[in-house]
């Protein structure tokens, strides 16, 4: 028999956030969150995400075994900015069996509906500015940092419960060697020709790192306003990623693009720590995985970008692929090999080539999908 749960106590947290473990051990590509991270961004008195809107987390139980779990949530900033009524659902993870994800989402959806929800869309981890999507294909390699990671028998979990596709989330992997040169020399004559309007290029100031930051978000907000679900951060949901980022960020791989003295542009790739992390046995820093942390950084071979973005007006004159050029260029001499560039909707046919310019291979594919209730 399926017992379905919600998650009340900090015991019941960190059954739920310690689930994955069990479920995916022996599996290579397995990457495990880090446990501090993920208890602050599931308690309600730390994330600021809660300052105005709300989850609730299920445990699926068989035999007193955890077996599943779901949070179901309820975006009070996304239905208002984007005049909708729908739920989310994210940290969706189960045993290869329907009886258990059947009693996980009509958990998760009784939830919504209580909230008057009519639609729900997941996977979707608080909101599209956390990890989001089910992995759908590029299951044979452990995923980057900030990605998700599952199972291949969960698309069928999912779509044996009427759940139907919303959008694909994409992303590339370019790779050092094959894309440097070609992609140089063309940044090179690009960033000459927006020189001559006006428009520069330069890594990110960390020791003004606070100024840098609140200007960069203020872009931003306003470059992804057009993205399907996007919700624009508050102030305190981006200084609480920020100081995430800074503890990892390498300025050589943070451009920003400028006129005058306005940013207009940038791209924020970051050590894919996920290299590190795989060790980290069950995301437990203590007693030694900081030791595995702050000392395997310098060996990290691969980058993720996971934010670019270009204001609306300057589009179109070459300025992402320069972006991505100079990330690509700093990235050789510091004997990084590749990079993913994640995620990005199947539907953004200008960023893609802008990629795809730079020799960038569509190597993994995530999925979005919805219900009406």
């Amino acid at each position: 028999m399926i017992t379905i749960i919600p998650v009340e106590t900090k015991k019941q947290r960190a059954e739920f956030i310690d689930f994955p473990h069990d479920l995916y051990l022996g599996n290579a590509n397995y990457v495990p969150e880090l446990f501090i991270a993920q208890s602050d961004l599931l308690n309600p008195k730390k994330h600021p995400f809660y300052k105005h809107s709300t989850a609730q987390l299920f445990l699926a139980y068989k035999e007193n075994k955890v077996v599943g779990r779901i949070a179901a949530i309820w975006n009070n900033r996304h239905n208002s900015i984007n005049n909708l009524n729908e739920g989310q659902f994210g940290y969706f993870d189960s045993i290869d069996n329907q009886e258990v994800a059947n009693g996980l989402f009509d958990a998760a959806l009784g939830w919504i509906r209580e909230k008057g929800g009519n639609n729900i869309v997941g996977p979707i981890n608080l909101s599209t500015n956390e990890t989001c999507g089910l992995l759908v294909d590029g299951f044979d390699m452990p995923p980057m940092a900030m990605m998700p990671y599952n199972s291949p028998y969960y698309l069928d979990l999912i779509s044996n419960y009427g759940f139907d596709k919303k959008v694909d989330l994409l992303a590339y992997n370019v790779r050092t060697e094959t894309a440097s040169t070609r992609a140089v020399q063309l940044m090179d004559r690009l960033e000459e020709r927006l020189g001559r309007s006006g428009i520069k290029l330069r890594t990110i100031n960390l020791k003004d790192f606070k100024s840098e930051a609140a200007k960069i978000r203020e872009v931003y907000n306003k470059a992804w306003d057009k993205n399907l679900g996007f919700v624009p951060m508050t102030d305190e949901e981006f200084d609480y990623i920020a100081k995430d980022l800074k503890m990892i960020v390498d300025p050589r791989f943070c451009i920003i693009a400028e006129k005058g003295e306005e940013i207009i542009g940038f791209a924020v790739g970051i050590p894919n720590v996920n290299e590190i992390q795989i060790n980290i046995k069950r995301g437990r820093l203590l007693p030694t995985g900081i030791f595995k942390l702050l000392f395997g950084k310098k060996n990290i071979k691969s980058l993720r970008v996971l934010m670019l973005g270009v204001l609306e007006g300057y589009r179109k004159l070459g300025i992402e692929a320069c972006l991505y050029g100079r990330i690509i260029r700093n990235a050789k001499p510091a004997g990084i090999r590749g990079a993913e560039c994640s995620w990005m909707l199947e539907t953004n046919y200008l960023m893609n080539h802008a990629i795809e310019q730079i020799n960038g291979e569509l190597y993994k594919r995530y999925r979005l999908y919805e219900k009406a209730i």
